[in-house]
């Protein structure tokens, strides 16, 4: 019962961190004065920083960009709740998409805390390659931990602002995930705990520029738009009513065309 109450504080309370900085100072708890996350849709993430991944080698952050957008979850490895529930609310999001990680896409994901190692690291990834279990995933989601200096200007880069709590011995951070494009730019961010996959798979989309999603998925994209403020897809309703009447015109186009072809055939016989 506590559990799912602390849950729901989460979900409750994430919003408010993120967007703490439009907040006047003195309204906010002071583990949340210095924690949120900026928007810095476009900009471009510092792609020769050096992490280490799950094995202890180290690799320039660009190595996992070039070829597909990527998913960039930031989080720290022992955190004792809400990086869990992000990463738990992600491989969920995750496991309902047509697209699969390591073909349509990768997924980066970073501990924020220079004290963490790759054990960690791969203590993780075996947990959730566990739960997702599709091919290609071992070599696309990615689990990585760096030195203070790296992460720093990784997640200065994505606008992830976090603080350590003297008095719980805790990080205070944000939730959300980040969406890249094949080169390194910042596309989309989706906040919380819980990712809804069609707001995933839009964002997935734009990214990639279309080159991922079926041509029924492009008419899904075009009429819906992403709101930064809130981080989801909302319906374009002009453009889903010009949709509309587009299908009712080729439907009653192909209803004309049908009944021409069978008068001639009935007056033959």
């Amino acid at each position: 019962m506590i559990r799912r109450l602390l849950v729901a504080l989460l979900a409750l309370l994430s919003p408010a961190v993120l967007h703490a900085q439009s907040l006047p100072a003195d309204t906010r708890p002071e583990a949340l004065r210095d924690v949120g996350f900026d928007q810095r849709l476009g900009e471009s993430l510092p792609l020769d920083v050096v992490l280490r991944d799950e094995s202890g080698r180290s690799v320039p952050l660009g190595q996992y960009f070039g070829r597909r957008p990527v998913v960039l979850s930031v989080v720290y490895y022992d955190c004792p709740m809400l990086c869990t529930l992000t990463l738990n609310g992600l491989v969920s999001a995750l496991s309902t998409l047509s697209f699969d990680v390591g073909r349509e896409f990768e997924v980066v994901t970073v501990s924020f805390d220079p004290r963490e190692g790759p054990d960690l690291a791969r203590a993780k990834k075996a947990s959730y390659l566990q739960r997702y279990q599709r091919a290609g995933a071992p070599e696309g989601w990615h689990f990585l931990t760096g030195d203070e200096a790296a992460l720093k200007r990784l997640t200065a880069a994505v606008g992830f602002r976090y603080a350590w709590d003297e008095r719980t011995k805790q990080f205070a951070h944000p939730a959300g995930i980040v969406v890249l494009t094949p080169e390194g730019r910042i596309s989309r961010y989706l906040y919380g705990i819980e990712y809804a996959p069609k707001d995933l798979k839009l964002a997935l989309m734009e990214s990639s520029a279309g080159r991922i999603g079926s041509a029924l998925d492009q008419v899904l994209l075009f009429c819906y738009q992403y709101d930064p403020q809130t981080g989801r897809y909302g319906a374009m309703i002009l453009r889903l009513v010009r949709v509309g009447a587009l299908v009712t015109l080729l439907a009653l186009g192909g209803l004309i065309f049908a009944l021409r072809r069978v008068k001639p055939q009935e007056a033959a016989g």
